[in-house]
């Protein structure tokens, strides 16, 4: 079980605590939802996790099979889409992650397994579309 609390400050706008180690964050509705767009929306942390939880899962598996290369100066790149009818939900989300060189050929098809399977992208609704790009320098 992980505390996380969440205080509601009016004009959309929450401050979130991650209550074992005090970090914080603020979230705001987006501009096309009567938000200020000033901060990550929920829908965008949904997005972000998405991308941070495949790396950190990669990372792990880095870490275990104590790749020659590390994992270090990769750049997610991603794009959240919401749906044009309602219900106001997330329809589509573009992952493409840029590799550093060097990443050996025998661990690319694990890596993407291991993505593809986090915990993040095996608890989204089914109907959100995934588009996941896994590019290598070399």
């Amino acid at each position: 079980m992980v505390p996380i609390s969440i205080a509601y400050h009016g004009h959309l706008r929450c401050n979130a605590v991650h209550d074992n180690s005090g970090m914080r964050f603020v979230t705001d509705a987006p501009k096309d939802n009567f938000g200020m767009g000033e901060s990550f929306s929920p829908t965008d942390l949904v997005a972000t996790a998405l991308g941070s939880c495949m790396i950190t899962t990669m990372g792990i598996f880095a870490q275990k099979e104590k790749m020659a290369v590390v994992l270090d100066g990769t750049h997610i790149a991603i794009e959240k889409h919401m749906s044009t009818d309602a219900p106001r939900r997330i329809s589509k989300i573009i992952t493409r992650f840029s590799f550093p060189a060097g990443i050996a050929q025998k661990y690319r098809l694990r890596l993407k397994e291991i993505g593809d399977h986090c915990p993040v992208a095996k608890s989204l609704h089914p109907d959100i579309k995934l588009e996941i790009v896994y590019n290598y320098p070399d």
